[in-house]
């Protein structure tokens, strides 16, 4: 699921593309709070031509007059993303690309990168039907390490046809008797990366606060430029949020393959040193004095 994070496509499609048969975009004309937003993805398909054949893009179709009583409605929009790829990809596929039994199933986030060591197990071994992919988890670049258990997403599961289990059951564990539940669960420890608030701009931070699914984070205090940028620069929790600390790791290595080969593309996702924290839109370009 993707909403502007092009670097983490083309991270994610660089570093599995020779480990995966599809990738599976599915991409919303609006965010989670129903806000037009333009299709990134779709608008930048050439910035990804060498993957191009092994990915199967997918605009999600809203069904009309769509919406939800429930008490945040932008869960029900995550949700209906979330679950395309089951209710309007796959069964429309055919040939090569149609489903077949057993069939890996990973369902992530962009941001949610697996090692491409992580798919060889997936592939070769036999695993329970939900399992959790368990990723080192890291906040605005590569340098902060969130402090804690390792980060709960992205899923795996496998093809059954119609008793495949929904991505949203998937995610949040449930869509069944939780004594069963349990009995299909299992992890696979170190098995990814996730970046979360990894962005290259002050803009795309702030485009993301107005798409969460959790309103109070993007309060007005929270979009305050100078805060985030401070916030991001000394690896402290854009929310104040009560146990929410970070390891800072310089010069890590263990970070995802493109980085490692072209550190200079993406310098903010491994150092956020100095005035601009990294970001490429701050501070503002300020006019020369006279």
């Amino acid at each position: 699921m993707v909403n502007t994070e092009l670097e983490w496509l083309e991270i994610r499609l660089n570093g599995t593309y020779d480990y995966v048969d599809y990738f599976v975009i599915v991409e919303s004309a609006k965010t989670f709070t129903n806000r037009d937003k333009p299709l990134f993805i779709k608008n930048n398909m050439d910035r990804f031509a060498a993957y191009r054949d092994k990915i199967i893009y997918h605009q999600l179709e809203i069904p009309e007059g769509f919406h939800s009583d429930r008490a945040n409605p932008a869960w029900a929009w995550e949700d209906l993303q979330r679950n395309a790829m089951y209710d309007q990809v796959l069964p429309r596929l055919t040939g090569a690309k149609a489903p077949a039994e057993g069939d890996v199933l990973i369902v992530a986030d962009v941001d949610e990168l697996v090692r491409p060591e992580t798919i060889l197990v997936l592939k070769a071994c036999q695993f329970p039907r939900r399992l959790t992919l368990r990723s080192h988890f890291y906040y605005y670049s590569f340098q902060f390490l969130h402090e804690g258990t390792q980060w709960d997403h992205p899923q795996a599961t496998y093809y059954q046809g119609w008793r495949t289990i929904l991505p949203v059951n998937l995610r949040n564990s449930d869509g069944g008797l939780q004594p069963l539940i349990k009995l299909e669960k299992g992890n696979l420890w170190s098995a990814g990366w996730h970046c979360s608030t990894c962005f290259s701009t002050i803009e795309e931070v702030l485009t993301k606060l107005s798409s969460f699914s959790h309103q109070w984070m993007n309060h007005e205090a929270y979009r305050d430029p100078d805060r985030i940028a401070d916030r991001v620069r000394n690896g402290k929790d854009l929310w104040d949020r009560e146990g929410q600390s970070y390891e800072r790791i310089e010069n890590n290595r263990d970070i995802p393959g493109l980085l490692l080969k072209e550190p200079d593309r993406f310098p903010w996702l491994t150092n956020r040193d100095g005035p601009t924290a990294g970001f490429l839109d701050y501070p503002e370009k300020q006019e020369p004095t006279a």
